[in-house]
């Protein structure tokens, strides 16, 4: 049965969800569809050093950020996670997530092993996800049925893929993706249920855990 919205108490303070997975693992997928299918939950907005592209807005495709501004962040201990891609950095500023978390709304964060262990250490309620082939067998089998790599790229991320896969363990919550819309269910039942943790909904306990008053005093 297919999870259903059309009635929802939304949390009071909602929830960080760290989601990695190798590359075929279908985890952008299962984020997309979560993103579309969940009310308040939302892709978190990255910051970055690299130049704005036409078209792009700051603050809404990336916060940018020039070296010493992006360092400053980092020092500080306001980047949850960062990384150097290409001589470019990436990570994911503390302030809007906490912001949005403070709001109701809960954050999505779509990165890799490396970026998830930084997370671990900077918000330690962070929600970790892993999503997994059914086998690297399988794996393997569907990145060479895109059909657009070369035999050198397919082996590199295979290499890649097997130290990813290898830290699955360090994780909170696994979903195996072998069958799409079983995984749908499984993946979006596991951010849901965090969602209607007790801890999370204080208006809820105000509201039916009032202590009942004695006779005396009616």
């Amino acid at each position: 049965m297919p999870l259903h919205f059309d009635s929802w108490t939304p949390p009071s303070h909602g929830a960080l969800f760290v989601i990695t997975g190798s590359s075929g693992t279908g985890k952008t997928t299962l984020v997309q569809a979560a993103l579309r299918q969940i009310p308040n939950l939302c892709f978190s907005v990255s910051a970055t050093t690299r130049p704005i592209r036409s078209g792009e807005q700051d603050g809404v495709d990336y916060h940018f950020h020039n070296m010493d501004s992006f360092n400053a962040l980092v020092d500080d201990g306001q980047m949850l996670e960062w990384a150097e891609v290409y001589g470019n950095r990436y990570g994911t500023p503390r302030a809007p997530v906490e912001a949005a978390l403070s709001q109701g709304q809960s954050i999505v964060l779509d990165i890799d092993v490396q970026g998830a262990e930084q997370v671990r250490s900077a918000m330690p309620e962070a929600i970790q996800i892993f999503v997994l082939p059914p086998s690297i067998e399988a794996l393997e089998t569907r990145l060479r049925g895109r059909s657009t790599d070369s035999e050198e790229v397919i082996q590199n991320r295979m290499a890649e893929a097997r130290v990813q896969l290898s830290r699955c363990n360090e994780f909170d919550y696994l979903v195996v993706n072998d069958d799409l819309i079983s995984a749908h269910d499984q993946f979006q039942a596991v951010l849901v249920s965090e969602l209607c943790r007790r801890s999370r909904h204080p208006l809820l306990q105000a509201q039916f855990c009032q202590p009942e008053r004695s006779a005396d005093n009616q």
